[in-house]
């Protein structure tokens, strides 16, 4: 185990994992003050060898990490992968592939919903974390040699996480069910974020088209402002004082000033100009042109009992066949599919998920499939009307 601090120690170990079948992967970063995570620490483990790569270290050149990320003949196995995969996707331009993410795995192989790192590593390694450097500084510098050690044990008893986790997807089929939710995660559409759709994130309540149109426009230059300063959305501007805006539609400094939590310098400045001449956008979008707002399929009355019943099939199946019940069907995928049917536009009516739990719920919602305790154990009647 080492710390890299120069580009030609960087260089050396990654040459060291040229061909090898897999690198476990983890990062270190920052995020409460900026838009963009500052990544601190880069963590690499092959089959043999581990190394925490001090991304901060003047003149580092990080291209030969890259190669690897990049390189499709080794697979990179990370836990809980959508922070890291951001990161590395601003980064790189592209997303390292092909991936593995043990948290995903260990849900596919019945571990529970989202394990945790920490007690993932105990149940398949029986490894105890040292949990005291948890709440590091990472941007922070000199590293002590405990941090250190903290930070690569993640890497490292990642490896045979992963191992074991690879032996039970072969034997019971599910490499498939990995693969699918893999692609999601690599797709670099998870990750592409236009500023004209920032304003469909914002929570607002029976809004018209012309204020949903000036919302637009309020977030996309928020999400713009945001990236090119590198501070989060809410310090330039909140969403509830954005909500307000977009509603009262003002378009003087004086006018604009009164919103709640504006200050009146804001509102007079530079900021307060870009603000209104986003609003005067809104305002000139066509009729015909206007955002429509999203219309929620209401659940009709009486669902409720229907809902509880597949809740039940959902809890029988993934405790069957060892899954967790969050990776198959949430609770509001289940109240669409009681309330809708096969037009419910939810995950658990597609793909591996349907072949586990959609089709039967769909065959009891239709009365072709029933429920019974048998004993002590809950069974599923075919033809329960005996029809």
């Amino acid at each position: 185990m080492s710390t890299i601090t120069t580009s030609e120690e960087l260089f050396s170990f990654c040459q060291g994992l040229s061909g090898a079948e897999f690198v476990t992967v983890d990062t270190e970063f920052m995020r409460e003050n900026t838009f963009w995570p500052i990544l601190c620490l880069v963590q690499v483990a092959g089959p043999d060898d581990a190394a925490a790569i001090d991304v901060m270290a003047p003149n580092i050149d990080l291209a030969p990490l890259f190669d690897i990320l990049k390189d499709e003949s080794i697979l990179k196995v990370f836990h809980a992968a959508r922070q890291d995969l951001e990161i590395f996707y601003h980064l790189m331009g592209t997303l390292p592939k092909p991936l593995f993410d043990s948290q995903v795995a260990a849900m596919v192989c019945g571990f529970g919903d989202q394990v945790g790192y920490e007690s993932l590593m105990a149940k398949l390694t029986k490894a105890r974390i040292d949990k005291s450097s948890r709440f590091t500084d990472w941007s922070r510098r000199p590293l002590s040699e405990k941090q250190i050690n903290y930070a690569l044990s993640d890497v490292t008893h990642l490896r045979d996480a992963y191992r074991k986790l690879k032996s039970t997807l072969e034997k019971n089929g599910r490499a498939e069910w990995l693969g699918a939710e893999m692609d999601i995660l690599t797709s670099h559409s998870t990750y592409d974020f236009d500023p004209e759709l920032a304003f469909k994130r914002i929570k607002t309540r029976g809004a018209k088209p012309r204020a949903l149109a000036i919302l637009r426009e309020l977030a996309a230059w928020r999400e713009r402002e945001a990236q090119r300063r590198d501070i989060p959305r809410g310090r330039i501007l909140r969403d509830d004082a954005m909500v307000e805006i977009a509603n009262h539609a003002p378009t003087t400094p004086e006018a604009l000033g009164r919103t709640r939590g504006l200050s009146e310098r804001m509102a007079k400045g530079n900021q307060g100009k870009d603000i209104i001449a986003a609003i005067k956008l809104g305002q000139s979008v066509p009729d015909t042109e206007l955002p429509k707002p999203q219309k929620r399929k209401e659940i009709p009355p009486g669902t409720g009992p229907v809902t509880d019943l597949l809740k039940v099939l959902l809890k029988l199946k993934c405790e069957e066949q060892g899954v967790a019940q969050k990776l198959v069907a949430n609770v509001a995928d289940i109240e669409k599919i009681a309330a809708f049917g096969e037009d419910a536009d939810v995950a658990a009516l597609n793909g591996w998920r349907l072949e586990l739990f959609g089709r039967d719920a769909m065959r009891i919602r239709g009365g072709e499939l029933g429920l019974a305790i048998k004993g002590d154990r809950l069974v599923l009647l075919e033809n329960p009307n005996g029809q």
